[in-house]
């Protein structure tokens, strides 16, 4: 009896520690208000970690002693987002903002109000709780799928892992590594002679992406959460109401938010902290600015890669002088050779530079860049810097013109600076250089997007000969795959069971995957949806191709003189032996157009858990059918479909007297 009350008591201070725990955590990571001394904080984690200890079956796991677990992670799944995280659009200007401020005024017939957010230079993350408990993190990846990091994202003590109200939601943010945490962490690598970060972004990244939980939770990430994607339990009306809301729940958001009527009262916010940011805390590259109201932003909508409601004020370019020290040349898979300035560090917004974009042997000459000149080098919104011009005073006096090269650095053929174009290019179809860039294309992202076979392994399959055009990936060994470095029997599985995978793929990914030149992704569908298989494309005439909205003369020309290649018959004969799909797999524009169904000029809103499709499946089945799906319910809505657990969304759609659908009625009505 006595064991029995020993232990009633346990249960009932672990359920009185665990919340004071959150609380204290919150107030200190959250709220930069620590309530009690340190030493208390760890008295109270010291009495948790022994009563479950004692207890093992009182340790639950939003317990903050759950946070870090002890053993090494396998990798990283990948999970599909239920809805896209969508990139946004960049302003450099005072003009751009006024230019996106009068085409959301022609838009909208009805006032609306800015939502004014610093834009983090992190890593975007998507946070999932049910009912409060905090289930799983996920990264943005390419935007419609990202990897599982759940168990390292628990190690940051600014995210709760109870909310504190029993809501189903998820909610999206910036995880970030704060400057005094980045330069700690340099410098703890530097005295190990570890190779260090260059800038705070990409020691975030690689944090969260480490394979040791308690790695991640050494090097003090935190995170500011901007937006809640979904929650059924409560209607939000604004971007504001949604940030208010993640404050109530304890969730972390930065308070360094305004609202604002006009874009002239945005631009004076982007002024203050474009002045502010070298003393912010973390790093912020810019301002987002959203459109307050949510029926205002159904209103405007979105493009397939952006809100249109929203842009993102990048700060301008940062410059610095620094000496030029050589020149590098590569080589790429259509046999361009560009040129890239190495030079002495500097720093250069926020990060370490010591490389720079060049472009091209005519921007060289034009800038007369040589050798020993003190270069001025900029980075804007893009990633990588450039060179824009030399500061001639700085000269050496026995300076001499740069020598540029003539033969291929790889293949040591004679290069050819053909007269319409800026580039140097190798002609040399076997140079490996060309080969090797092929071959990396060919398994990339957006194309057959061959998981786990990256470019360093594709060099590999080259180097050993086991690999020398695209089509050989389909023939690959197992054998042959473990005598690659870091290739070990489970890692071999995996990649023939990716690469298997990738025969299913439709035609578009296929054709852009040949990198044929100027077929981008876009054109890649376009070709695919007008002529279907492969065959009939490689049939095509110059005229037929043109006559696709999209394409012009050059484009056209490119796809016609790449088929005339006596090997490019011989790959797609070997592709079509491997049984690699040939053949488009979508619903083509004009057939959703011409087709009337059910959902054609349809409004549809999908609410609440799933049985048979997740969301993006179901989203695409309306899509093909002709149905426009958004994400709140409105007075536009036509179709509200209802999964398990449908909240807020679908008694908004009750008191509308908007028509409810389950799946089986969506799916009968699709059938039909």
């Amino acid at each position: 009896m006595g064991e029995t009350l020993h232990f009633e008591q346990a249960r009932k201070r672990v359920e009185e520690l665990i919340p004071l725990l959150d609380q204290h955590s919150h107030d200190y990571y959250v709220l930069d208000q620590p309530t009690i001394p340190d030493e208390e904080y760890d008295k109270l984690y010291r009495e948790l970690v022994e009563l479950e200890e004692k207890f093992p079956t009182l340790v639950q796991s939003e317990s903050p002693t759950q946070r870090v677990g002890g053993a090494l992670l396998d990798g990283f799944t990948k999970v599909q987002h239920d809805t896209p995280m969508l990139s946004l659009d960049n302003a450099f200007s005072k003009e751009e903002l006024q230019d996106f401020d009068r085409k959301i005024s022609q838009t909208l017939d009805s006032p609306y109000t800015y939502q004014c957010e610093l834009k983090m230079d992190g890593l975007a993350v998507s946070l999932k709780y049910h009912q409060g408990k905090f289930e799983q993190a996920v990264t943005r990846g390419d935007g419609a799928e990202g990897e599982n990091v759940t168990a390292n994202v628990k190690t940051i003590r600014s995210i709760p892992l109870t909310l504190k109200k029993p809501l189903t939601l998820e909610a999206r943010g910036e995880i970030y590594m704060p400057k005094a945490s980045f330069l700690a962490l340099n410098q703890k690598r530097e005295e190990e002679g570890a190779s260090v970060f260059a800038n705070p972004r990409n020691a975030a990244a690689g944090t969260i992406r480490n394979l040791d939980p308690k790695v991640t939770s050494s090097r003090n990430l935190n995170v500011f959460l901007y937006s809640l994607a979904q929650i059924e339990e409560r209607d939000i009306d604004s971007q504001s109401d949604a940030l208010g809301l993640m404050d109530d729940l304890g969730l972390n958001t930065n308070s360094d938010r305004r609202i604002y009527d006009s874009m002239d009262e945005v631009w004076e916010f982007v002024q203050e902290y474009q002045s502010k940011r070298a003393d912010l805390p973390y790093e912020i590259d810019g301002i987002v600015i959203k459109v307050n109201e949510l029926a205002n932003q159904e209103k405007i909508g979105y493009t397939v890669k952006a809100p249109k409601w929203a842009i993102a004020y990048k700060f301008p370019a940062e410059e610095s002088e620094t000496l030029l020290q050589t020149v590098e040349w590569s080589v790429g898979r259509t046999g361009v050779v560009t040129p890239t300035a190495v030079m002495d560090p500097v720093q250069l917004a926020g990060t370490t530079v010591q490389r720079a974009s060049l472009h091209n042997i005519d921007l060289m000459k034009e800038k007369d860049i040589r050798l020993g000149d003190t270069v001025v080098v900029r980075k804007a919104g893009d990633i990588i810097p450039e060179v824009i011009q030399v500061n001639k005073d700085k000269r050496p006096k026995d300076s001499q013109p740069y020598d540029y090269p003539t033969r291929c650095p790889v293949c040591d053929s004679e290069l050819m600076h053909l007269e319409d174009e800026v580039a140097l290019r190798c002609m040399n179809p076997a140079c490996s250089a060309q080969a090797k860039e092929k071959l990396t294309h060919f398994v990339s992202r957006n194309a057959m997007n061959i998981d786990g076979l990256g470019e360093r392994i594709a060099e590999q399959m080259y180097d050993e000969a086991i690999v020398k055009n695209p089509a050989e990936f389909y023939y690959l060994k197992k054998d042959e795959l473990l005598k690659l470095d870091k290739i070990a029997e489970k890692s071999a599985d995996n990649l023939l069971r990716a690469i298997e995978a990738s025969k299913k793929n439709s035609l578009e990914r296929l054709i852009f995957g040949l990198g044929i030149r100027h077929v981008g992704t876009k054109a890649a569908r376009l070709l695919a949806e007008a002529f279907i298989t492969m065959d009939k494309l490689r049939q095509a005439s110059k005229e037929e191709i043109e006559a696709i909205e999209g394409m012009g003369e050059i484009i056209a020309e490119s796809i016609q003189a790449f088929f005339e290649l006596d090997e490019v018959d011989r790959l797609l004969e070997k592709l079509e032996a491997a049984d690699v799909n040939m053949e488009y797999k979508g619903k083509r524009k004009e057939e959703i157009e011409q087709i009337a169904t059910f959902f054609t000029d349809k409004t549809v809103v999908i609410t609440g858990k799933l049985e048979e499709f997740t969301r993006n499946e179901l989203k695409e089945k309306l899509t093909n059918n002709g149905a426009k799906v958004t994400g709140s319910v409105s007075k536009n809505t036509d179709y509200l479909v209802a999964g398990e657990d449908a909240g807020s969304k679908l008694a908004k759609a009750n008191k509308l007297g908007i028509p409810v659908l389950n799946e089986q009625q969506v799916l009968k009505e699709i059938d039909e």
